[in-house]
């Protein structure tokens, strides 16, 4: 006969047994409903960020086929900004960003590492490739570059010097990361304290270079068909900002060497240079010999300095992270834009530091970085605030696969596959036709011409084919 007691004891046991499982059971249940959201979130996409990136993308198209029929929209030929002068910037900005919502979580330091170098590798092999001259695309159908000429710099060169020292930074300080924010308004750049660190020293970096480095008298050389001409330009000064004798253009020459430069550079408009000024025109014979010199508007000296325009995008998106409402967000980005406008705006209305995209200068990353703080900040109330993205979807689209679109359309080599199927002249072709026939003789103006066809054949076709790619879910990405 069984034991009464001992039944009870195994009674109870199982009682308890049971009570366990059902707390473990409930705790299991409250796990997940505290995991749901943070799935929920992590999958989420920031609308703002893709259609900025395809503003971007769209402005760059814009000033590089329409800029030649309309100078005010081209490059500033040197002080000064213009619509052309915030396509680097923005790329920049927008990078930052990036940056930050993509490396929030880190789950292996030296994986995101290896990652982040491959990803600097192959933005400098495209920008060798689309920039250094071997591809002569839309125009000529041909190719090669003489190695002796090539151009080793470029817009993508400089988008990955300052990715790789951004993200880098943003790795390695990834412990040191707060996971609440403290009160008070400077708390987000004190949390962050090793980027802004980053972008301190290249302004020093910079600013010591671009004052205090001696630059001797130069030569350089033009060749024509019948002959080459040696020219010699006169400096021997410090701080100089003007065309001839800045620091930026001196390091790029003892760096890279002056035949590896921009051959085309925008300061030929300048009214010292051509009397078709602002536009482009020949030469006049009366210029100063460095209007004949190349220089290279993204050298080394001036992308050291662009690494603020990326330290001030990862911020940013900083704030995109730590605050999660609309009001702190944009007062945050509102903010600090209206602060870097105004500084940019004292420094060059007082010529302290002008407002200059080939020099690189304070004031241009200021202006631009606040001009780009304002675009994003409207872009984020239209879009992720009031949900307005069918007026965006194509700026969404193209932003998705930028770099598809960027080698393309803004490096034409769409446009000059298409130009290889000509019929007896290369001028016989489907692109010209378009543009002559169906805008340049219906507007009876070729500058008029040039612009439509831009906006309602090149900017429309690609939003359409990144349309298609997206609900294809074909993107390429580096």
């Amino acid at each position: 006969m069984a034991d009464p007691g001992k039944m009870e004891e195994g009674l109870a046991h199982e009682e308890n047994m049971e009570k366990k499982g059902d707390k473990l059971v409930e705790q299991q249940q409250q796990l997940q409903e505290q995991q749901q959201p943070l799935v929920k979130q992590k999958t989420k996409r920031v609308a703002t960020l893709d259609a900025f990136r395809g503003l971007t993308i769209v402005l760059m198209i814009l000033v590089d086929d329409a800029g030649g029929s309309y100078a005010r929209i081209d490059h500033s030929p040197w002080n000064g900004c213009t619509l052309a002068d915030f396509v680097m910037p923005f790329f920049l900005f927008i990078v930052g960003v990036a940056i930050a919502l993509a490396l929030k979580k880190i789950l292996n330091i030296k994986d995101a590492i290896k990652k982040i170098c491959l990803r600097t590798l192959k933005l400098l092999f495209w920008g060798v490739l689309l920039q250094g001259g071997y591809s002569h695309a839309p125009n000529d159908l041909v190719y090669g570059v003489d190695m002796k000429l090539i151009r080793w710099c470029g817009i993508l060169q400089r988008i990955a010097l300052v990715y790789f020292i951004v993200a880098v930074i943003e790795t390695l300080t990834t412990k040191r990361r707060p996971t609440v924010l403290e009160p008070g308004y400077s708390s987000i750049f004190t949390a962050y304290r090793w980027q802004w660190l980053g972008g301190f020293v290249a302004f020093v970096i910079y600013m010591t270079t671009t004052y205090s480095l001696y630059v001797p008298d130069w030569s350089f050389a033009v060749s024509t068909d019948s002959e080459t001409t040696q020219y010699t330009v006169k400096c021997g000064m410090r701080g100089h900002l003007g065309p001839a004798c800045n620091a930026v253009g001196y390091v790029d020459r003892e760096v890279w060497g002056i035949n590896h430069l921009y051959m085309y550079p925008v300061w030929q408009r300048l009214k010292a240079c051509t009397h078709s000024s602002p536009s482009s025109g020949q030469i006049r014979e009366d210029a100063p010999s460095w209007c004949r010199a190349p220089f290279e508007p993204e050298g080394l000296l001036s992308s050291i300095l662009a690494i603020l325009s990326g330290t001030i995008g990862i911020h940013y998106g900083h704030v995109l992270i730590h605050f999660k409402g609309h009001s702190e967000r944009l007062k945050q980005w509102v903010s600090m834009a209206l602060g870097l406008l105004i500084v940019a705006i004292i420094l060059h209305f007082t010529d302290a530091i002008p407002i200059n995209k080939q020099l690189y200068s304070f004031s241009y990353v200021c202006f631009t970085a606040g001009a780009a703080g304002i675009v994003f900040s409207a872009f984020y109330i239209l879009i992720d605030v009031w949900g307005w993205r069918t007026p965006f979807l194509f700026l969404e689209w193209i932003g998705m696969n930028a770099m598809l679109i960027y080698v393309l359309g803004a490096q034409g080599i769409l446009p000059a596959f298409v130009n290889g199927w000509y019929y007896k002249s290369t001028n016989n072709t489907l692109v010209f036709w378009i543009q002559k026939h169906v805008f340049n003789n219906v507007w009876k103006s070729e500058r008029l011409g040039t612009l439509l066809y831009v906006i309602f054949a090149e900017i429309t076709f690609y939003g359409v084919l990144s349309g298609i790619l997206h609900k294809l879910g074909i993107y390429w990405k580096l």
